[in-house]
C-alpha cells in the first residue's frame, strides 16, 4: 500500500489560471483580428482562423471553470467595453490615433486589435453563458422528451 495523499483540485483555488486562460483569449482574438486587418491574403486569413479557433477553445475552459454570475459579469463588461471602442471607431481610428503621440499605423492596428478582441470575447463568453443557462433550465424537459419516445 503506498502512502499518497491525493490532492483534489478545485478550479476555483486557482483563480491566476482561469485568468490567464481569459487572457490568452483574448489575446488570440485580438491577433487574429489585427492579421486580417490589413490584407485579405489567405496565409493571414489561415492563420487568423486558428488563433480564433484556440481563442474559443481557452474561453471554453475558462467559461467552465467560473461561476455563471462570473460569466454573465464578464460577458456584461466585454459588451460595455465594446461599445466603447465602438465610439472610436465612430469617430474615426485615424483621427483617434492622430490625437496620441505615436505612431498612428501601430495606434490604428492596436485599436482594430482591441475592437476584434473585445468582440469575439464578448460574444464567445455570452454564447457559453447562454449555454450553461440553457442547459440548466432544459435539462429536465430534454430527459422527458426522450423517455415519451422511447417508450413508442
Amino acid at each position: 500500500m503506498h502512502d499518497v495523499i491525493h490532492a483534489i483540485t478545485n478550479p476555483a483555488s486557482e483563480p491566476n489560471r482561469g485568468r490567464l486562460l481569459l487572457a490568452a483569449s483574448f489575446a488570440s482574438f485580438a491577433v487574429a483580428g489585427a492579421a486580417t486587418a490589413s490584407t485579405d491574403a489567405i496565409v493571414p486569413t489561415v492563420g487568423a482562423t486558428a488563433l480564433a479557433v484556440g481563442g474559443v477553445y481557452w474561453l471554453a475552459l475558462y467559461a467552465k471553470r467560473v461561476t455563471r454570475r462570473t460569466l454573465a459579469q464578464l460577458s456584461l463588461a466585454l459588451w460595455v467595453g465594446f461599445l466603447g471602442i465602438a465610439g472610436l471607431h465612430a469617430v474615426g481610428l485615424e483621427a483617434v490615433a492622430a490625437s496620441i503621440p505615436g505612431p498612428t499605423a501601430t495606434l490604428v492596428l492596436s485599436l482594430t486589435a482591441i475592437t476584434w478582441g473585445t468582440l469575439l470575447t464578448a460574444c464567445g463568453s455570452t454564447a457559453f453563458l447562454a449555454a450553461r443557462e440553457y442547459g440548466a433550465s432544459a435539462g429536465t424537459q430534454v430527459e422527458a422528451e426522450t423517455s415519451d419516445y422511447s417508450t413508442r
